[in-house]
């Protein structure tokens, strides 16, 4: 046996059959759900195109880092080697642009 729905639970169920049955208003609603729907995709395509943009810069950076690596690396091997020549700090200071510090750390690990 079923019972009578709550009043609300009524009164709800009779406005929506009502306005389901008005064209203009479905119409509205539709437009509504389509604009809703629009904007979640917009928002969507933001957050993409904006994780897109921050890899490329965070890949990029990187290879900035590791070109910076590289050179500083390479510098301090010629360093080693014009060490290894005999030459005096100064020169390879001028040579390579190291601080006078750093070749000095240099021959301190030679």
């Amino acid at each position: 046996m079923m019972h009578e729905p709550e009043p609300a639970l009524k009164k709800a169920m009779n406005l929506l059959k009502e306005l389901s049955e008005d064209e203009e208003f479905r119409q509205q609603y539709e437009v509504r759900q389509k604009f809703l729907r629009d904007q979640v995709s917009m928002m969507e395509g933001a957050r993409e195109e904006g994780l897109k943009k921050g890899m490329e810069e965070g890949i990029q950076k990187g290879i900035e880092e590791g070109i910076k690596e590289g050179e500083a690396e390479s510098k301090r091997k010629i360093a080693m080697n014009m060490l290894n020549l005999g030459l005096d700090r100064e020169t390879i200071v001028k040579a390579t642009g190291l601080t006078s510090a750093e070749v000095k750390a240099i021959q301190q690990e030679k």
